[in-house]
């Protein structure tokens, strides 16, 4: 187990040694945002970093990762720190996209999720995960490979075959504090049920001690 771990570390150093040095989104802004070299069965799939995690140098940095580190400290009992240290977080992005028009973050183009996911696929290979938790639309939509309605995934296990890996997917809305989803019913109740779904994991008890 020792010698699988450092392994495994190892090989996200070296992918994490290149992810920094991408720089083949020009619209997108740097630096490259990603979480630490973790061995573990759990990947947490966000969107992209927004414009202060680059900043801080770490995925879900400011506003919205303190709603989700309290969504998991309340369904786990753990804290942000410990979480950080036993899950891997990735994005389905690693750099700001900026702003689009509209106000609001861009939502990156195909082409840089295409980019991006060169990484994810490595990730997978690497990290052989148990169970994926892709947080926000675009993260549940790259992960399932369908646009559904969130009232339709959230709150349910979806056993999928994920960059060549059968994996279980328990999705999650996104926690910014520009959504309202997560705030009224029926998004109250499905999250709660996301939630305890992770809980409940054998991926989450193994990991988390529960």
């Amino acid at each position: 187990m020792v010698q699988r771990r450092a392994a495994v570390v190892r090989r996200l150093d070296v992918l994490h040694a290149e992810l920094d040095g991408c720089t083949a989104c020009p619209k997108m802004i740097r630096p490259v945002v990603h979480g630490p070299a973790v061995d573990s069965r759990i990947v947490l799939i966000g969107q992209a970093p927004g414009p202060r995690e680059g900043s801080f140098g770490r995925p879900f940095a400011w506003t919205a990762g303190k709603t989700l580190f309290r969504w998991f400290h309340d369904a786990l009992g753990v804290d942000e720190d410990t979480f950080r240290a036993k899950v891997y977080i990735a994005a389905v992005a690693r750099c700001f996209p900026g702003k689009a028009n509209g106000g609001g973050d861009r939502r990156p183009d195909p082409q840089e999720i295409g980019r991006c996911q060169t990484y994810l696929e490595r990730e997978v290979d690497i990290l052989k995960p148990e169970l994926v938790l892709p947080v926000g639309t675009l993260a549940i939509e790259q992960v399932l490979g369908e646009k559904a309605p969130l009232r339709d995934v959230i709150g349910t296990v979806r056993r999928i075959a994920y960059h060549g890996r059968d994996v279980d997917v328990i999705a999650l809305p996104h926690p910014s504090g520009a959504s309202t989803w997560h705030r009224m019913e029926p998004g109250i109740t499905l999250l709660r049920e996301a939630l305890a779904l992770v809980a409940k994991h054998p991926a989450a008890r193994e990991t988390f001690g529960t």
